[in-house]
């Protein structure tokens, strides 16, 4: 018999959290928190800003009124242009790939990286395509922790980068799903954190993101931009639990686990297309959102920005008048919605987030009227389902759908639970959507599957 191999030396969490250089890290955590925060907020109230001014402030100046129905088109031809520019001429490649999912993996961006980070992510939610922050705040938050610590300590060891990155991205998305547990919870569930890794990290994790939530509401107060958190202000109210209810969790799981593929299928069929010509192809397909969006309006007489951007801001207005939604309207809404996020994935850089739970809070209050279905049971389990299909984070899919619903959501938590693990299941057995032998160079993270080529770069 051969000798057993020798083990890898074990470190031992506690000894490590006792040491005088950890103790550094959680003061420099909290303090990193600060600046970080204060980037994240202002990221987020240029994106308002910019939404406000092009989709409401210019039509009103240059019509009177709100903005005709074709108003979208060019803006997000615009959009796709600069997006693409952005991704084929400036180092990073704009970050991940939103189309293979949530990812955390990879690394932080280097400070070269971050640039292009922001430009593409700014354009891409600034002018219309339907995506979330999510996914660059945390990118931007963990390339300026690691930076931080470069700063600080060139010959840094690995693991102090990935304690301060995991914190600087902590601190950047900590009041954006609502809170900053939830928060600091998306995070580690999607890189995979846990045993040793998870004792160290989430400490001055949880240190920068408590700090950087103080200092979005100070600077809500202060400047009275907004609070940029997802909240539901108006929430229907909950019904205890029935058989029909958790039978109907079921159809709601596999509902949102095969939407959830089509969605997914979209993206990934369309991406050798997208790197076949990537600044042509982009813009088409941001003209192609903006007829979709288009369409909407004149069709439903809803505003077409119900199919525009992450839903964040639509989605609280959704919920409260719910009742003014035919099945019609809903089926259409939900149908334009998915075309969009779908196409979006394909090509543009952002988060999967935002556009996935307001697809399942459509699906859920379309639902509603189903014997034995209320209102809150159905927005629960349509965000679930959603969220399960497209982030593949059950843990996380569960809290973001009962949270956001306050303490109603406690009620419907059953249900919620179901629907996560059902569309989970079903997920995971399905087969991967679209072309699986073709990954290009920007899907920052992944495993090439293949030399790349020069269409790859286009």
């Amino acid at each position: 018999m051969s000798e057993p191999a020798a083990s890898a030396p074990s470190i031992d969490p506690v000894a490590v959290i006792r040491s005088r250089p950890y103790m550094a890290a959680l003061v420099l955590a909290a303090v990193l928190g600060v600046p970080i925060s204060i980037m994240a907020y202002g990221f987020l109230a240029l994106v308002a800003a910019v939404q406000r001014y092009v989709f409401v402030g210019l039509p009103n100046q240059i019509f009177g009124g709100p903005a005709p129905a074709w108003w979208p088109v060019p803006w997000l031809v615009l959009c796709g242009l600069l997006t693409a520019l952005t991704i084929r001429y400036l180092p990073g490649t704009g970050g991940h790939s939103p189309a293979f999912g949530f990812k955390t993996g990879g690394g932080p961006p280097s400070g070269r990286e971050l640039a292009g980070i922001v430009l593409a992510a700014l354009t891409t939610l600034s002018l219309g395509a339907v995506l979330g922050p999510e996914g660059p705040l945390i990118a931007i938050g963990g390339g300026l922790g690691a930076l931080a610590v470069h700063l600080v300590k060139k010959d840094a060891p690995p693991m102090s980068l990935t304690i301060m990155a995991s914190a600087g991205s902590f601190a950047a998305i900590s009041t954006l799903l609502g809170s900053p547990v939830l928060g600091a919870f998306l995070i580690m569930e999607a890189a995979g954190i846990g045993g040793m890794t998870l004792s160290l990290v989430a400490l001055p994790g949880l240190i920068a993101s408590g700090v950087g939530a103080l200092v979005f509401v100070g600077l809500d107060g202060w400047t009275g931009l907004g609070s940029f958190s997802l909240a539901l202000p108006v929430v229907p109210p909950a019904v205890a639990p029935t058989l029909a209810t958790m039978g109907w969790a079921v159809v709601m799981g596999a509902v949102g686990a095969l939407l959830g593929w089509l969605i997914r299928w979209v993206a990934l069929s369309l991406r050798p297309v997208v790197h076949l010509n990537r600044v042509l192809v982009t813009s088409a397909l941001g003209l192609l959102i903006g007829l979709t969006a288009m369409a909407y309006q004149l069709v439903s007489g809803h505003s077409f920005t119900q199919v525009l951007f992450s839903g964040q801001d639509a989605l609280p207005e959704l919920v409260e008048h719910a009742a003014d939604y035919s099945f019609a309207v809903l089926v259409l809404l939900i149908a334009c919605k998915t075309l969009v996020y779908g196409l979006s994935l394909s090509a543009f850089r952002g988060g999967p987030v935002f556009p996935s739970m307001f697809i399942g809070a459509a699906l859920g209050i379309a639902a509603s009227g189903l014997p034995g279905m209320n209102l809150a049971a159905g927005i629960g389990m349509g965000m679930g389902a959603m969220c399960a299909a497209m982030l593949r984070l059950p843990l996380t899919s569960t809290l973001l759908a009962t949270l956001l619903l306050g303490v109603d959501g406690v009620a419907v938590t059953p249900q919620v639970v179901v629907a996560v693990a059902v569309a989970f299941v079903i997920t995971n057995v399905l087969p991967v959507p679209g072309p699986t032998a073709s990954v290009a160079p920007d899907d920052v993270g992944n495993v090439q599957h293949r030399p790349p080529s020069r269409a790859d770069h286009d």
